[in-house]
């Protein structure tokens, strides 16, 4: 007897929209267009391309784009798309907050102004500082125990933007909303997920991370980290700053939270920073995975100094659409479950987490392996979404646009899935078998 199809745990609508986007994406003469209409509507200061003021243009998307990589428009949207998802199978959710700080040419070039004290800097505080804490503070109100919430720090406008360019701390409002979300994170629960962006910024996103991680992740309640850096596989530094992050949370006695992705700014990252071919980005990415999740040094992630006697705790997220990493990953996680039966189980904290609306075979196939598997070897599996209105949404759908015109192999692969998936359950109505 076939074994079922990992599709089939989804509704007949998200395999269809599924379908839907799929095929635009994968298309050469499709895509072109839809990414032009999707950039003037990210874009536009015309209300009636806004879909927030158009009623007849909010519907269309609201029922298609929107609903296939957002969480909804407010909390009881969110929680019923949650709710949803865990029915499925899975393990909750990575929730963001969609809405973004625009700044002018002329805020951007004054950047130094809105970090002192006067005027510029209190305008910063009350228009983008404090919307900004708010949104995200809501983000963890509407997540559950154990999901997680991506925080994107250059939400937050000039003063986070002027303070990571120049690796400097971040301001006291800055810090203060910070450490706000972090505590509210930390009594519900909720883990914190801290995006990784454009390598002008990322030292002082590592800079802030570590300090974040050394203050949260010590003595929490059920051994798991509150704050998790992102590690970018596609650069070449990425394994000496992890292990660099892995020698000061072992000597410092804090958990190192990692999110591992392979990267997301190939287009804006300076080229001789990132590995030559894509092939050298999954070895680097399979590498780090293995090494972290057997707690052990490798020929990719190699210690920075001599003593190698000890592994931090660590908690992992697997980020990644790559079904072959994924497997790997899971096979390796199988071995040390085998291998650690009737002893302390040393394995780290793990999940792994895909795009909502993208690569749902992969997170599908996860969710199937779970529900054969015992307790200590079910993958835990995580959607990220955002969530907010169908207007502050879409630079966010324009940029999973854009994300799926770049991977047009892996988005091929996609479409044929549900291609798939809609025929065989148009022949189980026909009686022809499931």
């Amino acid at each position: 007897m076939a074994a079922p199809s990992p599709l089939a745990v989804l509704p007949m609508t998200n395999v269809l929209r599924s379908l839907m986007t799929t095929t635009v994406s994968s298309s050469p003469l499709l895509l072109p267009p839809s990414l032009a209409v999707m950039s003037i509507l990210a874009n536009t200061t015309n209300p009636l391309l806004n879909p927030d003021h158009n009623p007849v243009l909010r519907l269309l998307l609201k029922n298609t784009f929107y609903a296939q990589f957002c969480a909804g428009e407010n909390a009881d949207e969110v929680r019923q798309t949650i709710d949803s998802l865990k029915r499925i199978g899975f393990g909750g959710v990575i929730l963001g907050y969609a809405r973004e700080v625009v700044l002018t040419e002329a805020q951007m070039a004054d950047l130094a102004l809105c970090a002192s004290d006067g005027a510029a800097a209190e305008e910063c505080i009350r228009n983008e500082i404090r919307p900004w804490a708010d949104g995200t503070l809501q983000t963890v109100r509407l997540a559950e125990a154990g999901d997680f919430v991506a925080l994107k720090f250059t939400g937050a406008g000039r003063q986070a933007l002027y303070a990571l360019s120049q690796r400097q701390p971040p301001t006291p409002a800055l810090a203060s909303a910070i450490d706000e979300i972090c505590q509210l994170a930390s009594s519900r629960g909720v883990r914190l997920l801290l995006d990784a962006e454009q390598q002008a910024l990322q030292p002082g996103i590592d800079d802030w991370s570590l300090d974040l991680m050394r203050r949260y992740n010590r003595g929490t309640a059920d051994g798991r980290a509150v704050v998790y850096g992102t590690y970018q596989a596609y650069l070449k530094s990425t394994p000496t700053t992890l292990a660099r992050h892995l020698a000061a949370a072992r000597e410092e006695g804090f958990a190192l939270g990692v999110k591992l992705v392979r990267g997301a700014y190939l287009g804006s990252d300076p080229r001789h920073l990132i590995h030559d071919t894509k092939a050298d980005t999954d070895k680097a990415y399979d590498g780090i995975a293995e090494a972290l999740l057997r707690r052990r040094r490798n020929d990719v992630l190699v210690s920075q100094t001599d003593d190698d006697s000890g592994f931090p705790d660590v908690s992992v997220v697997l980020a990644t659409h790559n079904r072959a990493s994924v497997l790997k990953a899971q096979d390796i996680l199988s071995e040390l479950n085998a291998s650690s039966t009737g002893t302390a189980n040393t394995t780290p904290d793990v999940a792994f987490a895909q795009l909502q609306g993208m690569a749902d075979e992969v997170s599908c196939e996860l969710v199937a392996r779970g529900s054969t598997s015992g307790e200590n070897t079910r993958p835990r599996v995580y959607k990220y979404l955002v969530w907010g209105s169908t207007g502050e949404c879409m630079k966010y759908l324009l940029r999973r646009a854009h994300e799926n015109r770049d991977a047009v192999q892996r988005t091929r692969d996609g479409r044929e899935a549900m291609r798939k998936e809609v025929a065989r359950r148009v022949k189980g109505i026909f009686g022809f078998g499931a």
